[in-house]
């Protein structure tokens, strides 16, 4: 299928946000629709290695994501957030995206799932060679996008169970395979938790009601486990975490990696990196893409600051 890049002086409508990652009709995460449109706005962007290797064979790995010219703005204000972002995700590669407070980060792993309270403004997103900017967000769910939030909310009177239940279920009608019941799904989410380090109680509880920041973070990566993803955008799984809780979610994440897929991950801190050994950090400055490489850009990070890398 080709790829709709609509131009940046297009004023044609490009898509429309209903729900925000929602597995089924009830206790969905939603938010009101929004209608977008294209702007005028003029990008600039840093091509990463990994957008413009060439040379590779047909044996080489496949790209999940490609983001070109990506730009932004908040509906509400129309204030530009994303301004030209390029990158290039191959499968079985780590990405971490690092950089200030307000850089666009976490904006630009909001606008990949779908959330509505940003405005497309230019450029184009491929994901497994679809166009992912005219999917829905529960549509980007189910071909196989994950997002774990920076603070996710808790869902009062919706079990840990019945909710990771009726998702799988989900995901199975879309690939027309039978659903599965309570004491099938049992035997089939018991291993996961182990992965995860975390008591069968917690299937009993709440979705994220009463939880702590560690608890929080590895029912995230439990939800991950159960549900699979080719691609996983994690923002900030490392925020409020001592080092034994960071140690478990990272060695979970570790354990459902594989060279079918890819992970994307925001971060401010070199320790994470430590843990989840990345492919490409890529430093992002307002809105864009300014620099992309190994490691080494974290430790100088950890080092002298934003200002030893800081684009012009």
């Amino acid at each position: 299928m080709a790829v709709f890049s609509p131009s940046c002086s297009s004023t044609s409508p490009l898509l429309s946000f209903k729900n925000y990652f929602s597995f089924f009709p009830s206790h969905r995460r939603c938010f009101p629709g929004v209608r977008c449109t294209l702007t005028v706005k003029a990008t600039v962007s840093v091509e990463s290695p990994s957008s413009s290797a060439t040379g590779r064979g047909d044996d080489s790995p496949k790209v999940l994501l490609e983001v070109r010219d990506l730009s932004a703005v908040i509906v509400e204000s129309k204030q530009l957030i994303l301004n030209g972002v390029n990158l290039t995700v191959r499968q079985g590669e780590v990405h971490a995206v690092m950089g200030k407070n307000g850089s666009g980060k976490s904006t630009f792993a909001k606008v990949l799932v779908g959330h509505p309270d940003y405005e497309i403004t230019c450029g184009s997103v491929s994901f497994k060679g679809e166009n992912l900017l005219e999917m829905e967000p529960e549509e980007r769910s189910l071909a196989g996008l994950f997002m774990s939030f920076q603070s996710p909310v808790a869902i009062p009177g919706v079990s840990n169970i019945d909710f990771l239940n009726m998702a799988y279920n989900a995901q199975r009608r879309k690939l027309g395979l039978p659903e599965l019941g309570p004491i099938e799904f049992y035997g089939y989410i018991a291993p996961k938790l182990e992965l995860v380090n975390m008591k069968i109680d917690f299937l009993n509880r709440n979705v994220n009601e009463g939880f702590s920041g560690g608890e929080r973070k590895r029912n995230e990566i439990l939800q991950l486990a159960v549900l699979g993803a080719d691609l996983a955008i994690l923002d900030e799984i490392d925020s409020g975490l001592d080092v034994d809780a960071l140690r478990d979610v990272a060695k979970a994440v570790n354990g459902l990696l594989s060279p079918k897929n890819s992970v994307l991950m925001i971060t401010h801190y070199l320790r994470l990196l430590e843990f989840i050994k990345p492919t490409y950090i890529h430093i992002m400055e307002k809105g864009r893409i300014v620099k992309t490489g190994d490691i080494s850009i974290a430790k100088v990070l950890e080092k002298e600051g934003y200002k030893a890398i800081s684009g012009p």
